[in-house]
């Protein structure tokens, strides 16, 4: 499958406190295939149940594969944000400590009672989730079901929503990083 091969040896940077690969599928180095956005996108839809009115991704990284699960699924998008608007339109400050990033998310089109779908490319130490579910909370509305495609299990994000949230993370490809070749590599 096109996605293991994209993270199968991909070089890996120290990124925070961790390990993280750079490739097509999260950097686009090299630009993304579009055949490789495809097969990640219905392997998602997939392994979705989508029973939720809208999907929510992060703006960096999980934007582009969020955007076409979007699509896929008919389901509109929101997002959240690195910076707010100041527009008269309230969005929701969250705070988050990820593997990359610490800081304040600002989410957008999330309304008290909707059902959420929550998308992203990487779950590593679950710091974006977090901080995805607490804004879903606040807004008064449901996270339905978490689908992310690549899981770094050794960073201990799957298990760290879980038990807070009591959210079951599904995942396509689980990953890890070895700190020696500084390379990264499929698991299962």
């Amino acid at each position: 499958m096109l996605l293991e091969q994209v993270y199968q040896d991909a070089p890996t940077v120290r990124s925070g406190k961790h390990r993280t690969t750079v490739n097509e599928f999260t950097d686009q180095i090299p630009a993304l295939r579009p055949e490789v956005l495809r097969e990640a996108t219905e392997r998602l839809v997939e392994l979705g149940k989508f029973d939720s009115d809208k999907i929510l991704v992060e703006e960096d990284k999980g934007a582009i594969l969020g955007g076409a699960v979007s699509l896929a699924a008919g389901l509109p998008l929101a997002v959240a944000r690195w910076y707010t608007y100041a527009v008269g339109h309230s969005s929701i400050p969250v705070p988050i400590d990820s593997e990359y990033f610490s800081g304040t998310l600002y989410v957008n089109g999330i309304e008290p009672g909707d059902r959420v779908t929550i998308v992203d490319d990487t779950i590593s130490t679950g710091g974006t989730l977090i901080a995805l579910v607490e804004a879903v909370q606040a807004a008064g509305a449901t996270v339905s079901e978490v689908l992310v495609a690549v899981e770094k299990p050794q960073n201990g994000g799957r298990e760290k929503v879980e038990k807070r949230f009591g959210i079951d993370v599904r995942t396509l490809v689980r990953i890890a990083v070895d700190d020696t070749s500084q390379r990264a590599y499929v698991l299962d």
